[in-house]
């Protein structure tokens, strides 16, 4: 047997822990005397806390302790002891530092208690007197106060204006001039925020639910004043996150501070409705403008956008970048500003920037198609961008126009009548609708360890996460296909801060980034073996090229002479060693600075509309992806399928909807903010169109957490166009909307 799993379907390697109950998330780890905490939030969306009475719940049997504002220990002085990792510029939130009300459902108490039940009651004893003050979380009352934020790291602002593009577009033959607007959203992972602070003798174990558990080691370090010696953060296991994981939220601070204060353990989990008392996708408004010429060719491209964000941290995102880059045009300008509410900051979530963004330029698109009188296809072939003009380099790789074709031929894309209504399905308007879509492929520093041991079983571990995309397996399969082992000898460990660097869990760099530094640490094994092997006393490898060996099945042989081989265990019992280690770091080659680097994507949607109810029925979607080198199939389907799935939800239903008296979103649970269910999905076909990329990183990988969701909504909503006729910018398309 030889050893190839890089590109094979596998199974996830942590399956069965999943549906066994094995595997054990943030709140659901036990330790002797553990007790509860239960988060009081704020009724007020600005203003002060007049005082807190927290005597009732005090005179509870069981109640431990009401922390506030008032009693807690003061926090470290310095602005940036509560920053973490990917902190956007501003001043963050310090939970119970201040009676300053910043935020609808602030925490301002955290009841402690012998059990949740009672935690919870007891919370709801604490009587709370506000001097409010007059509030703002209506974007659209704001944008004329929109300015152009500080960068973030690693976001860049938008590029300068190429060519002259006001001019262009008022000489344009075609123009379009449209707007849209996109309400926030909440992630809604299946397993809620929890933290379980474990005290051990004056240390503590924080299991999080997190995908970054370096960041959060960090950040409670900061925040506590204390040693990062006295900590250590966990997250073995992560039921969705979606990048609301990315930042520490408040409950591991105000477990950590709980537990620190009583010497004990404390589990602190946040409810469905508290989920919507953090981070989410920012409302945003955009007005995109395409100047083309007859034939359909851009001359111009005007793209500006203004979203929400705090007042007391700038949070922005790669919003109208993509613009610049998805098409070829002389004449491009792009605008990125926010406006600030009394909200908590937005955080990143699924394609931050991507998905708003591409949505209305792949919308606008659909319309200048029209006016073209061009199938949408042939106006995005004609606009191909052979390099990316933005930064004005050429791209590692890139084969949209097979993402096109391939996504095309499944579709049945030639059997469409572009005429708006011309498609029926017995009572029901057919429409199809199609976008491109687009994504970074990056890589970050990253670090791995990896351990050998004379039974030929290897352990590689890293500080990352698996939050439901297939890390562990991935990784596994990495480390088993370099060094050349059974699958089944090899184990893959993450999610403990104590182990080798690695970003968060996040834009779908964590193949490339941790990846890459699995890879390397296996090759350095192999060297280290080598060595080994070739100093046993006629060897058949002494002197060989290293170029000729072949790692597998535990054995180093000679790649045209197979038979001539040393195992791994007869090179590490010559040496006289039971393990053979090594921790090995891995960065961007510098070449990559001489490209740029992105997945592409072409998706097509069919449509039902029931004109008399105003519903949509997405009744099938294709997908082609080229997402560089795909490591596992199996789980690189299921992301896609998720993407897609989310994308419906996005296009058709999901919206945080505010009541802007009261400061805060209404529809804070699973009954009321709506997601999509097994009844609405229905025929997805995913295609991974083969792309060879030497230049994005050493495994050819591009990542797909992000690039499955791009553009499913501007497909739908140009399905859903061309069944009914009309435009609907705005999302979600409810039948209120399509009704209205």
């Amino acid at each position: 047997m030889t050893t190839a799993y890089i590109g094979k379907s596998t199974s996830r390697v942590d399956g069965r822990a999943k549906v066994t109950g094995e595997a054990r998330y943030a709140g659901e780890y036990e330790a002797p005397g553990l007790v509860f905490g239960h988060v009081v939030s704020s009724a007020a969306a600005k203003g002060r806390i007049r005082g807190i009475d927290a005597d009732e719940a005090l005179r509870l049997p069981g109640v431990l302790h009401v922390f506030t504002h008032e009693n807690v220990p003061p926090a470290p002085a310095a602005e940036d002891s509560f920053q973490d990792d990917v902190a956007p510029p501003g001043s963050p939130f310090r939970p119970l530092q201040s009676d300053k009300i910043l935020f609808s459902m602030q925490p301002i108490a955290l009841v402690v208690a012998e059990t949740p039940e009672l935690a919870r009651h007891a919370a709801s004893l604490v009587r709370v007197a506000y001097d409010r003050e007059p509030h703002v979380t209506e974007l659209k009352a704001e944008l004329s106060r929109a300015y152009k934020p500080k960068p973030r790291e690693a976001i860049p602002p938008p590029p300068p204006p190429r060519g002259r593009p006001e001019q262009a577009f008022a000489q344009s033959e075609l123009q379009v001039d449209a707007e849209f607007f996109m309400p926030a959203e909440h992630h809604n992972p299946m397993e809620p925020f929890a933290a379980t602070a474990v005290w051990e003798d004056g240390r503590l174990v924080v299991y999080d639910k997190t995908q970054g558990v370096q960041n959060v080691h960090g950040y409670l370090s900061g925040a506590l004043g204390c040693s990062p010696d006295e900590l250590v953060v966990r997250s073995r296991f992560v039921g969705g996150a979606f990048g609301s994981g990315l930042r520490p939220q408040y409950q591991v601070y105000l477990a950590a501070l709980a537990a620190r204060q009583l010497q004990r353990s404390v589990r602190v989990s946040l409810t469905r409705q508290q989920m919507f008392s953090f981070g989410h996708r920012p409302a945003t408004w955009q007005r995109v403008r395409l100047g083309a010429a007859a034939d359909g060719r851009l001359q111009a491209v005007l793209h500006e956008a203004i979203a929400e964000t705090s007042r007391f941290e700038d949070y922005s995102e790669s919003l109208v970048d993509w613009s610049g880059l998805l098409y070829h045009c002389p004449n491009v300008a792009l605008s990125h500003k926010v406006a600030q509410l009394d909200v908590y900051t937005p955080i990143d979530m699924r394609a931050p920037g991507a998905v708003w963004g591409v949505y209305a330029l792949e919308c606008a698109m659909d319309e200048l198609a029209e006016q073209a009188k061009l199938d949408p296809i042939e106006l995005r072939l004609g606009n191909y961008a052979e390099r990316d003009q933005n930064q004005d380099r050429p791209f590692s790789s890139k084969e949209l126009k097979a993402c096109y074709r391939q996504a095309a031929e499944k579709f049945g894309w030639e059997r469409r009548n572009p005429q708006p209504r011309s498609m029926r399905k017995g009572d029901l308007l057919v429409g199809w609708g199609m976008a491109g879509g687009v994504w970074e492929a990056q890589q970050r520093p990253a670090t791995a360890r990896a351990v050998l041991s004379a039974d030929g079983r290897l352990e590689v571990s890293s500080a990352t996460e698996d939050i439901g995309t297939g890390t562990y397996t991935i990784m596994t399969q990495i480390a088993a296909e370099t060094l050349g082992l059974p699958i089944e000898q090899v184990r893959f460990q993450l999610g403990d801060s104590s182990l080798g660097k690695a970003p968060v869990e996040g834009g779908s760099f964590t193949a490339s980034s941790v990846g890459s530094a699995v890879r390397a640490a296996c090759l350095e094994l192999q060297e280290k073996l080598l060595g080994y092997a070739a100093a046993i006393p006629g060897s058949p490898l002494a002197g060989a090229d290293p170029a000729d060996m072949l790692f597998a099945d535990g054995a180093i042989r000679l790649r045209n002479a197979p038979e001539s081989s040393v195992s791994f265990a007869e090179a590490m019992q010559h040496a006289n060693i039971d393990v053979v280690e090594t921790t090995t770091p891995a960065k961007p080659d510098q070449s990559r600075q001489q490209y740029s680097c992105y997945a592409h994507s072409a998706v097509l949607a069919e449509v039902l509309v029931d004109e008399d109810f105003g519903t949509v029925r997405v009744n099938r979607v294709a997908s082609a992806v080229a997402g560089g080198r795909i490591i596992n199939p199996k789980t690189a389907r299921s992301q896609i399928m998720g993407g897609i799935v989310w994308g419906i939800g996005m296009a058709l239903e999901e919206e945080s909807v505010l009541d802007h008296a009261f400061g805060r979103f209404i529809n804070h649970d699973l009954a009321k903010y709506h997601v999509p269910v097994n009844a609405d999905v229905n025929e997805i076909d995913v295609m991974f169109v083969e792309e060879r990329d030497e230049i994005v990183n050493p495994l050819g990988a591009k990542g797909l957490g992000e690039i499955g969701i791009v553009g499913v909504a501007a497909a739908i909503a140009n399905a859903v166009y061309h069944a009914t006729g009309q435009r609907f910018r705005d999302l979600p398309l409810t039948p209120a909307r399509l009704l209205s």
